[in-house]
């Protein structure tokens, strides 16, 4: 195991990767920008290093600003966590050209499956279920119209090298196809300088489910279970479990194996997730994108297994063998994830402001990953996710209980935050029953 570690990253998920590497005794060094210096993770790392200034292009983003802080340290790797570069096969690179250890997957991976398209075909090639879309980034509007025709609607129109949402739309005629088209082109060309476009047939009441995999550092690679990741506001996950309520076991073993079957088509390392489409109806699962990185929800599956997913990415990295007994887990009980973020509970718009009192909810089966304290600020300039609050029980039911009495025990005075929307979810019928699909926020809200 390396002896430093540099986490390039923020909040929640810098003091998540600190902690995990304090208790294995590594060194670690924090890296901030001028608006995060009062936050925790920045008191807890051995050492903290100014970035510079606020935007994220002056400080997380800073390629040469975190490469200068691992020299001046002497840190001897990097985990990047997710967001900011954390899916940059360039920024893997340079970790590695500058003599360093990345805590994550080979650049070439990273590449190959940073574009859709591309990750597209190439599940294909490995015969994992892909839904009918184009195979190629369509060059303008009438192309994508014809190439609709074909594919058949309602289609869904995406940025072939974004993620987080960020320029997709759905369209069922022509007139919806040209107007998605634009603004994906338009949003893809400012958030990603790609303007490339993937059309894919839209499947109706789909639920999005995910396979955590762990690529070993003897070649080997490991599906841990499935993540339901339906409860989206703007494409956007705000509410995880584990395991999926829609998800037969049949249907499970299939999507595991094709998991793996897509991690070893790139000799995929380190943590990774494959995300896909399930047609709730037939049963069917169709291959949606590879997550080159550790998830935001990745504590849930901790929390069923037993497996500090931090630990065996680092372990992966410095080529070791894995800490648990990953050919035998099973996952145990049922875990739930609550994005508690400072945003309106209404319209879902970010909120920030000083935090004046915070209070987390404790007790069995309760875990709160958080960002923030009392007398901390939330700033507009990165993303508003203030804690994960995360539960675990015997069965869904027992989580469900569990995670109602934490919404209520959570405090955050200051922000407005999406806590009171938590307390209508967990009470509503569709989610109660796991009969639900990625439309279930907009029916939430509609009934409130």
């Amino acid at each position: 195991m390396f002896e430093s570690l540099l986490v390039a990253n923020r909040g929640e998920i810098a003091r998540r990767v600190i902690r995990t590497a304090a208790r294995l005794g590594v060194r670690t060094i924090a890296v901030h920008s001028e608006a995060d210096a009062t936050l925790p993770f920045v008191r807890e790392a051995d050492e903290a290093v100014l970035l510079g200034p606020a935007a994220p292009a002056q400080s997380y983003l800073n390629t040469e600003a975190i490469l200068d802080a691992a020299r001046r340290t002497g840190a001897q790797a990097i985990h990047p966590g997710y967001g900011f570069l954390a899916e940059s096969a360039a920024f893997a690179a340079a970790v590695g050209d500058a003599g360093l250890t990345w805590v994550g997957p080979s650049p070439d991976a990273i590449e190959a499956m940073g574009d859709k398209v591309n990750a597209r075909n190439l599940m294909a090639k490995a015969e994992v279920p892909v839904a009918a879309g184009t195979e190629s980034p369509v060059a303008d509007v009438e192309e994508a119209v014809r190439a609709a025709a074909a594919i058949g609607y309602p289609i869904m129109v995406k940025a072939a090298a974004g993620g987080g949402g960020i320029g997709m739309g759905l369209a069922r005629d022509e007139v919806e196809l040209r107007a998605a088209y634009e603004t994906a082109k338009a949003r893809a060309e400012r958030f990603f300088s790609s303007p490339g476009i993937l059309l894919e047939r839209y499947i109706e009441h789909a639920r999005h489910v995910e396979v955590q995999i762990l690529g070993l550092a003897d070649g080997r690679v490991v599906a841990l279970g499935e993540r339901d990741c339906s409860v989206q506001r703007r494409h956007q996950k705000i509410v995880e479990e584990t395991p999926s309520p829609g998800v037969s076991a049949q249907l499970r073993e299939q999507m595991l194996a094709g998991a793996v079957a897509a991690a070893e088509a790139v000799g995929y390392r380190n943590a990774g997730t494959v995300e896909c489409l399930v047609d709730p109806k037939t049963q069917e699962y169709v291959f949606l994108e590879m997550n080159t990185r550790l998830q935001v929800e990745h504590p849930i599956t901790e929390l069923v297994t037993g497996v500090d997913l931090v630990e065996e990415q680092l372990r992966i990295a410095a080529g070791l063998a894995p800490a648990a007994d990953l050919d035998n887990v099973r996952p145990t009980g049922h875990a739930i994830e609550l994005r508690v973020y400072a945003e309106d509970p209404v319209r879902f718009l970010p909120r920030p402001g000083k935090i004046t009192e915070w209070r987390e909810p404790t007790g069995d089966g309760v875990r709160v990953d958080a960002g923030y304290e009392a007398g901390t600020l939330v700033t507009p300039h990165y993303d508003p996710l203030l804690a994960k609050l995360c539960v675990h029980g015997a069965d869904r039911d027992a989580a469900i209980e569990r995670a109602r009495a934490a919404v209520k025990e959570f405090v955050v005075g200051g922000p407005a935050t999406n806590l009171p929307f938590f307390d209508q979810l967990l009470t509503h019928p569709s989610f109660v029953s796991g009969a639900y699909d990625t439309g279930i926020v907009a029916k939430v809200r509609a009934d409130a």
